[in-house]
C-alpha cells in the first residue's frame, strides 16, 4: 500500500505490480474517507501532499 502524490503515481504501480503481481486499486484520497484510518499528509516518495492510494 503506498499514497503517493500525483507526481509519484505511475512509480508506485509499477512497485506494486513487481511486488504483488497483480493490479492495485487507485483511491483518490480527496473523494474518499475512511473511518478507521486516517491516510498520511505526505507522498512517500517527496514531501508533497499524498493525493493517491494505490492498494
Amino acid at each position: 500500500m503506498y499514497v503517493v502524490c500525483k507526481e509519484h503515481l505511475e512509480l508506485a504501480i509499477e512497485m506494486f505490480v513487481d511486488e504483488y503481481e497483480d493490479a492495485p486499486d487507485i483511491v483518490d484520497l480527496k473523494d474518499t474517507e475512511f473511518s478507521d484510518w486516517d491516510p498520511p499528509v505526505q507522498c512517500s516518495h517527496c514531501e508533497q501532499a499524498g493525493k493517491f492510494l494505490v492498494v
